[in-house]
């Protein structure tokens, strides 16, 4: 629980973690927890996570319910049950799920057939970030500024590793997809750092924003039934990440609650870090390349079926945009400016963004 500022011998809450009400901690609020926020908090939360560069911890701030969230989860991990906590909680994760659900098809459509608008738009919206962390810090400390470059070159080597990766790979293995579950989370829950950015820097964002997209039309009531679809992306992409994701949110708050009470100016120097590297890995100008007859895309061999249809040797699956290579291009002048344009309004986003979640205010 969040300590009171009242009891001189508690030990000093970091701003981040602070309720409105600094007298009481989350678990402990007078009244009804805040379902509505916490709804409203939980569907910007979905879509920040559909969207690299928009933190869902930030969206949290935005709704005025991160602080509770952050000791909800806290408190369920180390089996405090309370139904005011359990109640908030589970606003915030159905009303993120269903934005998930609802959402990803378009989102993918418009990463796959527009990726260097996207991109460009990615890009504003994670720089839009900066601010709300380094207005956290305050007071710039050597700590502060050796997390932040740490946090710097982290971000840095994840994406040379990335763009030095094969990326027709099949990346959608149980355990990759467990891992990226975990890391998707992990970003999930820190305010201006984007949990579907490293998703996307760990070439699976695409992958999953697909299986939620055909996992939806699956569904009776809602598309056309389809048992074995359901059953195989349920178990090769909902199952692993579902579990890296609770595992990531449960190990993460713990220990973003203990470094921000003991370690307040290098954790957040790293999170800074983390931050503005996150912009070297999306690269605006690429785009999607079409594959031939004979190349390897996701391990096999792509031909033509008797429709004359790109599809793939082994399994005779349909090889669909969001599997084609993506290689970068050389902009003209209009797609320059465009791009420019585009982050402007990014970071002009979460910059409004930020000030509402502006809890200290």
């Amino acid at each position: 629980m969040v300590h009171s500022e009242e009891n001189e011998d508690a030990p000093r809450t970091c701003p981040m973690l602070k309720s409105p009400d600094t007298s009481q901690g989350a678990g402990e609020t007078t009244g009804r927890p805040p379902l509505l926020r916490g709804i409203f908090g939980g569907v910007l939360m979905g879509l920040a996570n559909l969207v690299p560069g928009i933190s869902g911890g930030t969206m949290l701030l935005a709704a005025g319910v991160y602080p509770q969230f952050i000791d909800g989860v806290a408190e369920v991990t180390t089996f405090r049950w309370r139904w005011r906590t359990i109640s908030l909680l589970l606003c915030v994760a159905t009303a993120a799920i269903l934005a998930i659900l609802i959402l990803a098809g378009p989102i993918k459509e418009l990463v796959v057939h527009h990726r260097w608008i996207m991109y460009s738009l990615f890009i504003g919206l994670t720089l839009g970030g900066v601010p709300i962390i380094w207005r956290l810090v305050r007071k710039h400390t050597t700590g502060m500024w050796i997390g932040a470059v740490a946090g710097l070159l982290g971000m840095v080597g994840l994406a040379v590793v990335q763009m030095g990766s094969n990326a027709s790979a099949d990346r959608t293995g149980f355990v990759f997809m467990f891992i990226a579950g975990v890391a998707g989370a992990s970003a999930m829950i820190l305010p201006g750092v984007s949990g579907g950015y490293l998703l996307l820097v760990l070439g699976v964002y695409v992958p999953i924003l697909a299986a939620i997209s055909d996992l939806k039309s699956a569904l009776p009531g809602v598309g056309t039934f389809q048992g074995d679809v359901i059953w195989n992306i349920g178990w090769t992409v909902i199952l692993p990440v579902g579990l890296g994701v609770i595992i990531g949110i449960a190990a993460v708050s713990n220990l973003l609650r203990w470094l921000l009470h003991r370690y307040e100016k290098p954790t957040l120097g790293v999170l800074l870090g983390l931050l503005i590297g996150a912009v070297v890995g999306i690269w605006p100008f690429q785009e999607g390349i079409p594959p031939a007859v004979g190349d390897i895309l996701k391990g096999q061999q792509v031909k033509l079926n008797e429709f004359d249809a790109l599809v793939y040797a082994e399994t005779g699956r349909a090889v669909e945009p969001e599997d084609w290579r993506v290689e970068y291009f050389t902009p003209v002048w209009g797609q320059v400016g465009g791009a420019i344009v585009l982050i402007a309004a990014g970071m002009a986003v979460s910059t409004v963004v930020a000030r509402i979640g502006d809890h200290r205010k």
